[in-house]
């Protein structure tokens, strides 16, 4: 199974308690205390599914769900775990993004049902292989495969590898230089216009895929990112 699942949970034995949980089940899980913690994880990696509690130091959790969904543009299942039962701020929290929501005290067999069920709502699956997506693209690691609004794209292999590395990291920025030492494997020498005509390639493509607007975004003085 190996899908890795950020727990963001302050009350050390509430998150021990489902990180042993998950692995019991075969997940990979990645525990934070704070959502300041919670989003520094995120800027670096991008878990399959976030569990997520409301009450915690720092940045409460609507406030970080209001970021995963605005600010890392991050379509990832977020499960609400919190105690706050009113109706209206569960509205609330499914209109602001979150996908789930489970009431504490809860059920270990009902919070595995939910995530299984929020994996599978998710579309990160087909024919037993695990995708990267990102609003309409998916990309397909073992078969190479990449669709857009399910229409396959052809790519080059620089291509192809550049939105990997971009899917695999929505949040983060990186250089030219990083991008080039990482997919070209060699020493970046600034002149070097490689980077910006792969980009601008890949961009056409899934423009013309039919997704209706810019999926990676340059910025200025820096490099590109998904946005």
């Amino acid at each position: 199974m190996n899908d890795k699942l950020l727990i963001v949970e302050d009350e050390t034995s509430i998150n021990k308690l489902l990180a042993d949980l998950l692995s019991e089940e075969g997940y990979l899980p990645v525990q934070a205390y704070s959502g300041t913690e919670a989003l520094l994880l995120l800027e670096a990696q991008q878990p399959d599914l976030i569990l997520l509690d409301l009450m915690l130091p720092g940045l409460s959790g609507e406030e970080l769900l209001q970021k995963i969904r605005t600010e890392l543009n991050c379509d990832i299942p977020v499960l609400i775990l919190s105690a706050k039962g009113d109706r209206r701020n569960k509205v609330n929290l499914l209109k602001t993004g979150a996908d789930d929501y489970i009431e504490k005290p809860f059920e270990p067999d009902e919070v595995i049902a939910r995530i299984q069920a929020a994996l599978r709502r998710g579309g990160t699956t087909t024919g037993g292989q695990k995708a990267l997506r990102y609003k309409e693209v998916k990309l397909y690691p073992e078969s190479r495969k990449v669709t857009v609004n399910d229409n396959e794209l052809a790519l080059t292999a620089h291509e192809y590898e550049l939105l990997f590395l971009l899917l695999q990291n929505p949040g983060k920025v990186y250089s030219r230089e990083n991008l080039y030492e990482l997919v070209w494997q060699g020493g970046y020498y600034g002149e070097n216009n490689t980077v910006n005509v792969h980009v601008s390639n890949l961009r056409k493509k899934i423009r013309d895929a039919g997704c209706g607007e810019e999926y990676i975004r340059t910025v200025y003085g820096i490099g590109f990112k998904l946005g």
